[in-house]
């Protein structure tokens, strides 16, 4: 009985995941999640260490999205990032960044 509450909350906790994804709208000018995150130094560093090909897909994103907010335009539905489709390219870095970080301010106060 408990499996099947746990399955449903599952489904309903992905199913309003999905709804706000929609309305926050940022994907339907092309980004993901991963782009609208605020680029403080830790972001700007884990930026930096992102592969070639990530960065440039960041760019061309972030580049198209200022196009068509100027223009005041989206992109056709076909052309919105998809929530299944948007993954976590700077998350890992991210982490990764702010570890070092702590680590760093760990050893400076001894």
């Amino acid at each position: 009985m408990a499996v099947r509450a746990s399955v449903a909350s599952g489904r309903l906790l992905q199913g309003i995941r999905k709804w706000y994804y929609g309305l926050c709208g940022f994907n339907k000018i092309g980004l993901m999640y991963d782009d609208t995150i605020y680029e403080d130094d830790d972001v700007k560093e884990a930026v930096r260490r992102l592969p070639e090909n990530l960065y440039n897909d960041r760019i061309f994103r972030i580049k198209r999205a200022l196009d068509l907010t100027m223009k005041h335009q989206i992109l056709p539905k076909e052309q919105w990032t998809k929530y299944e489709e948007d993954v976590q390219y700077l998350t890992p870095y991210l982490t990764e960044v702010i570890r070092e970080r702590k680590e760093r301010e760990e050893w400076m106060k001894k």
